[in-house]
């Protein structure tokens, strides 16, 4: 069995008392002493939660091609991105279905970095690598040199603004700033997987157990995976290996807004026009527990008494109840009397929309 992976922090998550898990390829802390619950409360509920996300990966795309190749990889039009601006996005293979999403920051015009999974970070850099032969381009795997901290919640930009060197103000949604973070250069970005206002901020190892000090210091709380999970959750975020792997395609996963077929070729568009006329072979829908229970993964969902699809991702939300994401046949997602199988009964669903909760992001 391959070994773990560690971040920068570690120690500092062992020294909180962390629970340390295996996660895509490292150790990661599931929660700390407090628990789940209260580090999922202070980022809800006015505070600031951080979270230790550098087992993502980090990628640098530079050169005169730069625009070109990632038109060509990505599937969101990244020739209407501006200077410091970020989206979302996706690598397809030629079948239509994800190898990864992603997102895409521009630096400049010829400069671009990648934000990927974890789980997916050697087999997204090998398929850039290859594709990148075709084009006047440099791909260059930054991961083991970075680490990438979340800042999330009402609280988070008075916690992190004493660290750096510009005016929080002034970065807006889905926009970031190279700045200084406590005197090293980084990228701090207004983007979040929790629905909360806040930000993710990308710094050298070295400055790693410095800025995480400071922001504890600052009142922010250590929010570990299973937190960050419920968090995303109950905004339907989309998780690789649960809403999107390589078996779906945008038209399914409900991701056809990041899917642009009107700007070019690239990766996986033929079979994405073929789907899209074909039609959806399971569609995504949102499920809210009218039962008692508590919908998990793979749980069976079905729709008038017959087994239609499964949970991708569920959970017993504090403000929304028992709540999931679940595939099921096209023919039922907007019709027939849904249930989830839980221990052996079924409990009794309606089809809800999304978010679960309420969005804070600051837009």
């Amino acid at each position: 069995m391959p070994q773990l992976a560690k971040t920068a922090l570690f120690d500092e998550h062992v020294a909180l008392g962390g629970k340390i898990v295996p996660f895509a390829g490292f150790e990661m802390p599931v929660q700390y002493r407090s628990g789940a619950l209260k580090e999922y409360t202070s980022v809800r509920e006015g505070g600031a939660g951080l979270f230790d996300i550098a087992h993502m990966g980090q990628v640098r795309v530079s050169g005169p091609a730069a625009l070109a190749f990632l038109q060509y990889v990505t599937t969101n039009d990244v020739s209407k991105l501006a200077t410091g601006q970020v989206h979302y996005s996706a690598l397809l293979n030629e079948s239509g279905t994800f190898i990864d999403d992603i997102t895409t920051y521009k630096i400049s015009d010829t400069v671009y970095y990648l934000c990927i999974n974890a789980a997916n970070r050697h087999k997204d850099v090998a398929h850039l690598l290859a594709e990148a032969n075709n084009f006047d381009v440099r791909v260059v795997d930054e991961s083991d040199e970075t680490t990438l901290l979340a800042l999330q919640g009402a609280a988070a930009q008075q916690a992190l603004q004493p660290l750096v060197d510009q005016d929080l103000e002034s970065i807006g949604y889905y926009k970031f700033a190279q700045v200084s973070v406590n005197g090293v250069s980084g990228i701090v970005s207004r983007t979040g997987y929790t629905g909360e206002d806040g930000f993710e901020i990308y710094i050298p190892n070295s400055n790693a157990v410095a800025v995480w000090t400071r922001l504890l210091a600052a009142g922010a709380e250590p929010i570990g995976l299973a937190a960050r999970d419920m968090l995303r959750t109950e905004m339907g975020y989309a998780l690789y290996g649960h809403e999107i792997s390589d078996a779906v395609t945008p038209v399914e996963a409900k991701l056809m807004w990041i899917t642009k077929l009107d700007k070019g070729d690239f990766i996986g568009r033929e079979a994405v026009v073929a789907r899209r006329a074909e039609g959806a072979r399971q569609r995504l829908i949102a499920i809210r527990l009218t039962g008692r229970g508590i919908p998990r993964e793979h749980y069976k969902v079905f729709v008038d008494g017959a087994q239609s699809g499964e949970v991708t991702s569920g959970m017993h939300s504090p403000m929304a109840g028992g709540v999931a994401l679940a595939y099921v046949k096209p023919e039922h997602a907007d019709q027939g009397e849904l249930a989830v199988e839980i221990r052996g009964k079924l409990v009794a669903a309606e089809r809800t929309t999304l978010p679960f909760v309420r969005s804070n992001v600051r837009r």
